[in-house]
């Protein structure tokens, strides 16, 4: 099975040999590294960029502009921030312009904690990203979806950011989460996977036939079937969720785990139909708590579905502290982890209205 990292790097593949990606560039993106956690090893037009995220982000909107496709890479979220008034002009291009000017730029980025990578290498995106209107926002959690998404966003006219969940760049994904086309593991790291030992200096990637998978935006997915609790997640906390949901399953609690996959649109309708069904929800994601999207989800639930509840929603969410510690304990304690979803879960399931 391919890991999430692979997925990305072939769906690129894909897209510089059939879809008009042009560039692919960013800090460590091009050769020897082929990007930090080699997203883009092998890649055709990849090249390197300065040290500079508005050099990177300016750049992709030029080509943009200018009628090429690029993908630009920001190598931590963390240090998209410096950003924000350039990501505000690339997603108000086409509104401001009444529509005669587009933007088919694809920002990818890694986000979230999960790698002990401390204050500058830890935090979440998606509720900045989420305030910036006009950029579509996916956040996938296995390799298939990233693989399907990041094809969807290479079509796409204007903005998508690809946020990456950095925990989840060596995940596997279950049955039915690979990406379709790809021979087993072994056979597909040997294909694929720059070696790390001996003369690489003429090494070029045997990129394996895979087919054209276009996973719609808006369009969430069904991690696991359960008639008592919604439990809404993305990112690293959808697996993780269904992991917790198939535990508490053992004391008689049958959750369902909604994986929306994207943010920007996202798939309403999938929360609705659930939660009528089971008249409770609970959202889980590790972003800070404070202006976290979760909120947002959990507003619309209590504004639209208030009549449908036994039980008051919950948000599962980032601690609101300046960063991730280092410390394995303060990690822990910055995010959500398992005994929390477990606990929001039951909590909410056994509550009597």
């Amino acid at each position: 099975m391919t890991t999430m990292a692979q997925a990305v790097r072939l769906a690129l593949h894909v897209g510089e040999e059939r879809l008009g990606v042009t560039d692919i560039f960013g800090e460590d993106v091009g050769p020897p590294l082929g990007g930090v956690f080699t997203c883009t090893q092998g890649l055709r037009t990849a090249w390197n960029s300065p040290l500079d995220e508005r050099g990177i982000v300016g750049t992709a909107i030029g080509l943009a502009l200018a009628g090429q496709r690029p993908v630009c890479e920001v190598q931590f979220s963390d240090y998209a921030y410096n950003t924000i008034d350039l990501l505000k002009l690339a997603g108000g291009m086409c509104w401001s312009s009444a529509g005669d000017w587009n933007c088919p730029m694809v920002l990818m980025t890694p986000v979230g904690a999960g790698i002990r990578g401390s204050l500058y290498h830890s935090h979440s995106f998606e509720a900045t990203a989420t305030h910036i209107p006009g950029w579509k926002i996916a956040l996938p959690s296995c390799p298939r979806d990233a693989y399907g998404l990041m094809l969807s966003a290479l079509r796409e006219p204007n903005p998508v950011m690809m946020l990456l969940p950095k925990a989840l760049m060596r995940y596997r994904g279950e049955e039915g989460e690979d990406v379709p086309g790809v021979p087993e593991q072994k056979a597909l790291d040997e294909l694929i996977n720059k070696p790390v030992t001996g003369d690489v200096s003429q090494w070029k990637p045997r990129w394996p036939d895979t087919p054209d998978l276009f996973i719609p935006f808006g369009e969430a997915r069904t991690l696991r079937p359960g008639r008592d609790v919604t439990v809404v997640a993305w990112g690293r906390h959808a697996p993780m969720t269904r992991k917790v949901a198939n535990e508490v399953a053992r004391e008689g609690v049958e959750a369902e785990v909604i994986d929306l996959r994207t943010l920007c649109p996202y798939d309403w309708d999938a929360v609705v139909a659930s939660v009528r069904r089971t008249h409770r929800v609970v959202f889980v994601n590790e972003e800070l708590e404070i202006t976290n999207f979760g909120e947002h989800l959990l507003r619309r639930a209590v504004s639209e579905l208030f009549y449908e509840l036994y039980a008051p929603p919950r948000l599962v969410a980032g601690a609101f502290v300046p960063g991730v510690g280092l410390a394995d304990n303060l990690e822990r304690a910055s995010v959500p982890q398992e005994r929390d979803i477990a606990r929001a879960i039951l909590e909410t399931a056994r509550h009597q209205p």
